[in-house]
């Protein structure tokens, strides 16, 4: 219904205007820059339409240059389909606030909607830049930086009411923020509080829960010399998650956002996989201005975070999962037509059978707890553990760092920064018993290993100083260790214009290292998981050169290059930190080099933009844990020596028809992938070996060359016309994308894994013995085009006042078939023992997410 309506509100709608961004060549001061009025809708996508899931792609790159007419829009344009700026992970977006690193200190990423969710009053004064510009606060990111302004008295003055309705991750919002400005004795405050809701989201049987609070008090002396700013702020948040699924089952529910995660229990829906986190953030800036050409800056943070993901789990049981392979109707009959021993008529019978069952009735579509209570009620009958429960998994971290940035004008057109941060980081990961689903025992040991090994072998415990032990609900369970991890670098960027050549060069130098302290003593590694193990150092950094030449007229060009050493992260470090303290093999830096040349041509009435870039990357580590049904295991799967490169063309015009009518075009095509076949480890936690089918255990190969960066579209176009006059602006843009592939499965294109599938099916090698490309070929989710669209008014109110009132729409036309990422399932369609065909086919099935039918949000916002 709300869809219907959405529709019949607009007619003739545009996606919002862009996001404003400040370049360190805009001379405005901060605060010009916070009183510009921005519009609302330039921050809701970060945590309306992003990092809503951990098993979705990673966040959009929030990149943006007023420069540039191509990446000044893309970051809300193209975040429906969750685009990233040059299909780069978004560990390579740097985010700052104050001048102080945010990315996470163990995967590089950045999450917005758990650090900053909901203050998107205070979230819209940032300094940006581009991979190759200069800024005030770092060397440039491989993807672009920011950084956010957190002074209260850099904050526009007044009060502010945000309400806003929506149909999408969350329903409801209010925002309310208040700044003061700096009064006559050099005091400033700020202060913000906002509450998000939804009882159902978009996605049936999700829910949102989050308020979120700022704090912010300042002093500037008399003098105007020094300035000392304490600000904290935080977003407790629940929320119910939604699962990918396959497209046989979207099929039968006859719904593209069908969610698996939940099921009735008492007259209610209850969702099995629950994220709360609470990322409370304090952080103290301590300004200087040394004299008119020199400033320094200095920040200190702080953070502690509390993350915490429920899922269920089940033992010497059945998976729960509603959509579970084996109840699928294409696991009784070949629906592929390849195997005639799997299309009798009675498989026939049973593929009917399985069918009606699940299109009957909404619930045999999804979770039965009655059935699980009653499974665990019987096992408890008969002394048994708990066949199904809900376990969380934990990540609690403590974070301090400290950043000092020395600003200098050395003249009239020279510029030097220099900057040094350190930082350190504690992060405990765990897991505990959540709900044992009426069950009133279960032991901590590794019931993987049991079958395998006899129930008194030390190597089902998971931890032999308590042996057996009886878990309850809130106890710790399975793992239990630390990741200690200490940062510091040095940087430093030079600024100088030449006439009509400006030009940047900036360096960094820096220090990395990390350690594992284990908490248990896994049965699988006694003597290599309790305590503190080695540690692993590295030194990188790198250089960058960024030049502009204006030819006149308008006319400017552009040239960058680059060169750095990244220390890995230690999300990809060690490769099973739940079972022991071993890094992974052979870990180095990473090693990018990067490069752009563009032109841009501004004229009254035309500006347009068009870069071409190359990256490349190697010595790359990437880490992967799955459950593979095909062991009964966790499988722990690190790949070393990996090489990537980066390449694309991107382009933006921006037309201006009439003085009130604007018309926009932008676009990229770019290719991301792989350049190398890589070494693969993968260890078993029934086992505690590593790649246990190699002879001697040796390293093996994966053959994931040629697999593209995932979750994002390689290919995307937007035409646009945006229409302003008298305080109204209506715009309407029709996007295009193409080239989405989905995460690939390592375990599909393992040498070991080629061979058996040669033996069954005997389509992986050609009659050369080369692997056909066919065979490893990666999966692709289906593009397309998507209308969006909005609608504004801002009117001006007696003594000052403004009202702005502003409907954006998003998928105008209801296309539900966008495929937004998903990864491919890392199971095998033969059987593991028997190497028979199964009648299921996994590498048919890829699990995925589809962009969500017609949805807006409606922001009414009143400054006084």
């Amino acid at each position: 219904m709300m869809q219907t309506k959405l529709k019949l509100a607009v007619l003739a709608l545009c996606c919002s205007p862009m996001t404003f961004a400040q370049t360190p060549q805009n001379n405005a001061t901060m605060q010009e820059q916070a009183d510009k009025p921005v519009d609302e809708s330039a921050f809701t996508f970060t945590e309306a339409q992003l990092d809503e899931d951990e098993n979705m792609s990673q966040n959009v790159t929030i990149v943006g240059s007023n420069n540039n007419a191509y990446a000044s829009r893309i970051g809300f344009l193209f975040s429906p389909m969750r685009f990233r700026y040059r299909a780069l992970n978004q560990r390579y977006n740097e985010v700052y606030v104050n001048g102080t690193p945010m990315n996470d200190m163990e995967n590089g990423q950045f999450s917005f909607s758990a650090v900053v969710g909901g203050l998107n009053h205070q979230t819209r004064g940032y300094e940006t830049s581009l991979p190759f510009e200069d800024n005030t606060f770092a060397m440039s990111g491989l993807a672009g930086s920011q950084n956010y302004n957190f002074r209260p008295a850099a904050m526009s003055t007044g009060h502010r009411l945000t309400l806003s309705a929506a149909n999408r991750s969350y329903v409801a919002r209010g925002i309310y923020s208040y700044n003061s400005g700096l009064n006559a004795k050099g005091w400033a405050f700020s202060a913000g509080v906002g509450y998000r809701w939804a009882k159902e989201g978009y996605v049936e049987g999700t829910f949102y829960n989050s308020l979120s609070y700022f704090l912010g008090v300042q002093k500037v002396t008399r003098d105007g010399h020094h300035s000392i700013a304490l600000t904290t702020w935080g977003s407790p948040t629940e929320r119910g998650q939604q699962i990918a699924s396959t497209d046989e089952m979207y099929w039968i529910a006859n719904d593209r956002q069908y969610n698996a995660n939940w099921g009735w229990q008492d007259g209610k829906k209850r969702n099995s996989r629950v994220v709360t986190n609470f990322t409370p953030s304090a952080i103290l800036t301590w300004d200087w201005n040394i004299d008119n050409t020199t400033k320094l800056t200095t920040s200190l943070f702080g953070q502690y975070g509390m993350d915490k993901r429920t899922r269920l789990n089940y033992n010497n049981s059945d998976n729960p999962r509603p959509d579970y392979y084996k109840m699928m109707p294409s696991n009784f009959y070949d629906v592929w037509g390849g195997t005639e021993r799997y299309q009798t008529a009675q498989n026939r019978e049973d593929w009917n059978t399985a069918y009606e069952y699940l299109s009957s009735e909404k619930a045999h579509r999804q979770i039965d707890w009655n059935r699980l209570y009653e499974a665990n009620r019987v096992a408890a009958s008969q002394g048994a553990d708990a066949m199904y429960y809900l376990q969380a998994r934990r990540l609690d971290h403590l974070r301090l760092s400290l950043a000092s940035t020395l600003n200098k004008q050395l003249g009239k057109n020279k510029t030097m920064h220099l900057g040094i941060v350190g930082a350190t980081n504690r992060a405990r990961h765990y897991q505990t018993m959540e709900d044992l689903l009426g069950a009133t025992s279960f032991h901590n040991v590794n019931n993987y290993a049991i079958g395998r090994y006899a129930q008194t072998d030390n190597r089902v415990q998971y931890d032999l100083n308590n042996p057996d032990k009886a878990v309850e609900e809130g106890d710790v369970f399975g793992y239990d260790y630390k990741i200690l991890v200490n940062k510091a670098h040095l940087w430093s960027s030079y600024v100088e214009n030449i006439g009509s050549l400006h030009y940047m060069l900036s360096g960094r130098l820096g220090y990395t290292d990390m350690q594992r302290d284990g908490k248990m003593r896994n049965g699988m590694a006694p003597d290599n998981s309790y305590g503190k193990g080695d540690k692993a150092k590295f030194v990188d950094g790198g250089m960058k050169f960024g030049s502009s030449l204006n030819l006149g007229g308008g006319n400017t060009i552009t040239l960058g290059i680059g060169y750095e050493h990244r220390a890995p992260q230690s999300r990809d470090a060690f490769v099973a930190p739940e079972v022991n303290n071993d890094f992974v093999s052979e870990l180095k830096n990473e090693h990018v080099f990067s490069s752009e040349i563009g032109y841009m041509l501004q004229t009254t009435r035309l500006h347009a933009n068009i870069n071409a870039y190359y990256s490349r990357m190697t010595h790359i580590s990437e880490w992967q844990n799955f459950y593979d049904d095909d062991a009964n295991s966790f499988t722990y799967v690190s790949m070393n020596g990996i090489k990537k490169h980066y390449y694309g063309i991107e382009a933006g015009v921006k037309v201006k028809v009439f003085d009130f009518l604007d018309a926009k075009l932008i676009g990229t095509l770019s290719e991301a992938k792989n350049i190398n076949n890589a070494n693969v480890w993968y260890m078993s936690s029934q086992t505690g070996t590593f790649n246990d089918n190699v002879p001697n255990h040796e390293t093996e190969t994966v053959y994931n060359k040629g697999m593209h960066e995932a979750g994002t579209p390689l290919t995307a176009v937007s035409l646009g016309l945006s229409f302003h006059k008298n305080g109204w602006f209506i715009d309407l843009n029709c996007n295009y994308y193409d080239r989405i592939y989905l995460s690939y499965s390592p375990a599909y294109r393992y040498a070991e894994t080629l061979k058996n599938r040669q033996e069954v099916f005997g389509d992986v090698y050609d009659v050369d013995g080369e692997i056909r490309h066919d065979a490893v070929a990666q999966t692709k989710g289906k593009g397309g085009f998507m209308l969006d669209g909005s609608i504004g008014k801002s009117l001006y109110l007696r003594h000052g006042h403004r009202l702005s009132i502003n409907l954006m729409v998003t998928n105008i036309l209801n296309n539900e078939k966008l495929c937004t990422g998903g990864y491919e399932q890392s199971r095998s369609s033969y059987s593991a023992t028997s190497l028979n065909e199964r009648t299921y086919k996994f590498d048919r099935n890829p699990m995925k997410f589809y962009a969500f039918g017609t949805n807006g949000m409606l922001n009414v916002t009143y400054n006084f």
